[in-house]
């Protein structure tokens, strides 16, 4: 009799809810280690194990030492499915994220979920003048009394609505922010904030030069993940607001770059 583990998976079987959601959330990340996905899912890391060699035997993600990723870097989850990750996280960080910034603030939103979530804190803000390539964002903001809002021009990237393109660089860099939120897929190894789009890429480093305080937001599963390319010189960063304490390895380098990690209240204190 096979081993559970060695077991090969019809491509007929079902799936549970915890494996769809494993699933979801590799594909959307790009790569999962074990411990947080048995973390995330209060399971052992043998279960995850499991559950990552049926998938990998389906052609469904691929098996790494220590965890899961795509086996193609193209596939990833529509915007409405990445809405519905980790909502309560990104609430969390959105909220201390919006404490951050004073009223009378100019603020540059970055795209992405997490800080569409800051957004959406900010909007009992008042005397703010926000400007977003995020048209997510400038809707959850729009006609908020106090609040100003002006969306970049460029070409739409995405279902997000993503602004990017030369119009959208060439007003930022006329600019001048007192803060920014930015948006990360991952780490580098000196613990430098890295994406994946390298058209959204151009943008963040077009704001990041031009801001008094650039603040990172990310949850936790950004911590084990690299991406494409780097955003930004890991000191270019004032701030980092998650949802959970970094690896002591990533705490260190971001402490010696002097950077202030901000852990968010999850159940809604800060």
């Amino acid at each position: 009799m096979l081993d559970d583990e060695c077991r090969p998976l019809d491509e007929n079987e079902q799936f549970n809810e915890r494996q769809i959601a494993l699933l979801g959330i590799v594909r959307a990340q790009g790569f999962a280690t074990v411990e947080w996905l048995a973390e995330r899912f209060q399971v052992s890391a043998q279960t995850v194990r499991r559950d990552i060699i049926r998938m990998n035997q389906l052609g469904l993600l691929q098996r790494f030492h220590g965890g899961a990723g795509t086996i193609d870097g193209s596939v990833r989850l529509s915007y409405a499915q990445k809405q519905e990750l980790a909502v309560d996280a990104k609430g969390a960080i959105g909220a201390a994220a919006a404490a951050k910034i004073p009223s009378g603030s100019t603020v540059f939103l970055d795209v992405g979920t997490t800080v569409e979530a800051a957004a959406k804190a900010l909007s009992g803000h008042q005397s703010l003048r926000v400007f977003t390539n995020s048209m997510a964002s400038a809707i959850h903001l729009g006609g908020k009394a106090g609040i100003d809002v002006v969306v970049t021009g460029g070409s739409v990237r995405g279902a997000d609505g993503s602004l990017v393109g030369d119009n959208a660089t060439a007003l930022l860099r006329e600019l001048r922010f007192d803060f920014a939120l930015i948006g990360l897929s991952g780490f580098d190894d000196d613990g430098a904030p890295m994406d994946f789009d390298l058209d959204k890429i151009a943008v963040k480093r077009t704001v990041i030069a031009r801001t008094h305080q650039t603040i990172a937001l990310c949850d936790a599963s950004k911590f084990d993940r690299s991406a494409v390319a780097r955003i930004a010189q890991v000191d270019m960063l004032h701030a980092l607001i998650t949802d959970r304490a970094p690896p002591i390895s990533l705490q260190e380098k971001l402490t010696k770059a002097s950077i202030e990690i901000i852990v968010a209240d999850i159940n809604g204190s800060q």
